[in-house]
C-alpha cells in the first residue's frame, strides 16, 4: 500500500511539473535549508543565474510571509492549525518555472489581503517599481514585520501578474494560494 501510494504521489508530481515541495510548519532554519536546496537544484539544472535569483527570491518572500503570518497568530486558539497548514512548491511550466505557496488564513484577514494582492497584481513593472520605492520611504506600520514589500518584490520578479486563490475551509479559515511565474 505505502509503496503504491508513494509511487502515485511521485507520478502526480511529475505530471504537474513539480520539482520541489515542502508541506508543514515553517521555521527560519527550514526556510534557509530549503532555500539552499532550491538554489543547488536549479544550479544542477543549469538554469540561467538571473532565473535562479528570481525563483530563489520569490521562494524566500513567500515562505517568510507565511512564517510571519503564522507567528502573528502565535497566541491565538488557531495557531497550531494555521502553522501546520503551510506548503510551498516549485514547478516547471512550458515557458518557465512557478513558485506556489499556501496556508490557512483567518477569515478576518482576507479582505485586507485581497486588497493588497489586487493592487500589486494590477500594476505593471514601472508602477511596481514606483510603489516599491514609496514603501521603502514610508514608515513601517505599528506591529508590522516589515514595510509590506514582500508582495511587491514577488510581483517585480515574476514574469506575469501574481495569481491568487482563496478557498473557504470553514467559517473561521480559508486557504490562500499565491502563484508566481518566472
Amino acid at each position: 500500500m505505502v509503496g503504491t501510494t508513494l509511487l502515485d504521489i511521485q507520478n502526480s508530481l511529475r505530471e504537474n511539473g513539480l520539482l520541489i515541495s515542502f508541506s508543514g510548519r515553517f521555521s527560519q532554519t527550514i526556510i534557509e535549508e530549503l532555500g539552499e536546496a532550491v538554489r543547488k537544484y536549479l544550479e544542477m539544472e543549469q538554469s540561467p543565474m538571473n532565473e535562479i535569483h528570481h525563483i530563489f527570491s520569490i521562494f524566500i518572500e513567500q515562505t517568510q510571509n507565511i512564517k510571519n503570518y503564522c507567528e502573528s497568530k502565535e497566541n491565538t486558539e488557531g495557531y497550531r492549525k494555521v502553522s501546520n497548514s503551510c506548503i510551498v512548491t516549485i514547478g516547471k511550466l512550458e515557458d518557465g518555472n512557478y513558485i506556489c505557496s499556501g496556508n490557512l488564513i483567518a477569515t478576518e484577514d482576507i479582505t485586507d489581503l485581497i486588497k493588497k494582492l489586487e493592487t500589486v497584481s494590477s500594476l505593471d513593472k514601472t508602477e511596481l517599481k514606483k510603489l516599491y520605492k514609496e514603501r521603502l520611504r514610508a514608515e513601517t506600520p505599528p506591529g508590522s514585520k516589515g514595510a509590506g514589500l514582500g508582495l511587491i518584490e514577488m510581483a517585480r520578479k515574476a514574469s506575469r501578474p501574481l495569481e491568487y486563490f482563496i478557498t473557504e475551509v470553514d467559517q473561521e479559515y480559508s486557504f490562500l494560494t499565491i502563484k508566481a511565474v518566472v
